[in-house]
């Protein structure tokens, strides 16, 4: 069966009816198109989680700062929280929230990062699978596999949405990384197609509506936090779809949900740094700061146009995009 990467319940189905996990059926098509064998083509993804594991590992060290001097620190910081018993919730979450920081603390400062799907959002995926690792002692080959279950996720968002901020907002960065990185957990955890569905679902659902505000425009402030709230919210919809419990709405309708809201957003607030935290009094002497000049003056907002009253409003049915 071919796989349809335009919407995510096909390769449910397509996982349901072979019996097998979905990183399976997209690793097998994915090295027939290359043209490459399958062991090849997971050796290059086995690459990129070394990269992921790496960047952990230097973006958790003393001494990383970015390059503005805006960010830095804080992984090391948390690993310090970690290491004396001061977190307040220790285990996996307090290590994903750790990692999350350290990837996008080490991309802020020009370290070798996977973005996963962005550089903005690179702390997500990889804190979630190494910390699931970690904690349960997964064998590689199944993390590595776990990655192509993620990219099938991100390949669906990205054809029926966006995975940019600068055209969805955060929610099109953070919140498709949340959802790879729930799917990729989902099926380490020995969940079925159809709860990946579900936490997919979930954890684009929790993030709707998240606008892309960086400060200085520099992908530092939120950026980072948001990683390690992006990594949290992909725990939780994992959890929750391990657990059973389903979201009402299926997957593929979140997914053309996100692109309705980030069409919706005002340009100031998909990646321009004119609204939001960007556009804050502390986040206006930043940019100062950093760049010695004034930052953009604040575009005034315009209400959207009326619709004319001689037309009735006409309701798209449910699940039909406007694309």
């Amino acid at each position: 069966m071919e796989l349809n990467y335009h919407a995510l319940s096909s390769l449910i189905e397509a996982a349901q009816e072979s019996g097998e996990p979905v990183s399976a059926l997209v690793l097998r098509q994915q090295a027939r198109q290359l043209e490459q064998s399958e062991e090849a083509l997971y050796e290059t993804m086995r690459q990129n989680y070394a990269v992921m594991a790496a960047a952990v590992r230097f973006g958790t060290a003393p001494g990383v700062r970015s390059a503005s001097g805006l960010s830095g620190g804080d992984a090391w910081r948390m690993e310090q929280a970690r290491q004396s018993g001061s977190d307040l919730c220790g285990g996996v979450f307090t290590d994903a929230v750790t990692r999350a920081l350290a990837v996008s603390e080490w991309n802020a400062a020009m370290g070798r990062i996977v973005a996963a799907p962005t550089a903005g959002s690179c702390g997500i995926l990889p804190a979630a699978v190494l910390s699931l690792q970690a904690a349960r002692g997964l064998a590689e080959r199944d993390c590595v596999l776990s990655l192509f279950t993620a990219s099938a996720v991100g390949m669906v968002i990205a054809n029926n949405a966006s995975i940019s901020g600068a055209q969805g907002g955060c929610q099109a960065e953070c919140g498709s990384a949340a959802a790879m990185a729930a799917a990729a957990l989902v099926e380490l955890c020995g969940g079925t197609p159809k709860q990946l569905g579900h936490a997919v679902s979930i954890a684009l659902g929790n993030v709707l509506g998240l606008v892309c505000d960086p400060v200085a425009g520099l992908v530092e402030i939120p950026c980072i936090h948001r990683n390690a709230a992006g990594v949290a919210g992909a725990l939780v919809a994992a959890q929750l779809a391990l657990a059973g419990i389903e979201s009402p709405i299926p997957a593929d309708e979140a997914i053309l949900a996100m692109k309705r809201v980030g069409d919706a957003m005002p340009q100031a607030l998909r990646e321009t740094a004119e609204g939001g935290l960007a556009a804050t009094p502390t986040g206006r002497r930043l940019h100062e700061q950093v760049f010695g000049s004034p930052a953009p003056a604040q575009p005034r907002s315009c209400p959207p146009p009326a619709a004319p009253a001689h037309k009735a409003v006409r309701k798209t049915p449910a699940g039909i995009g406007i694309l």
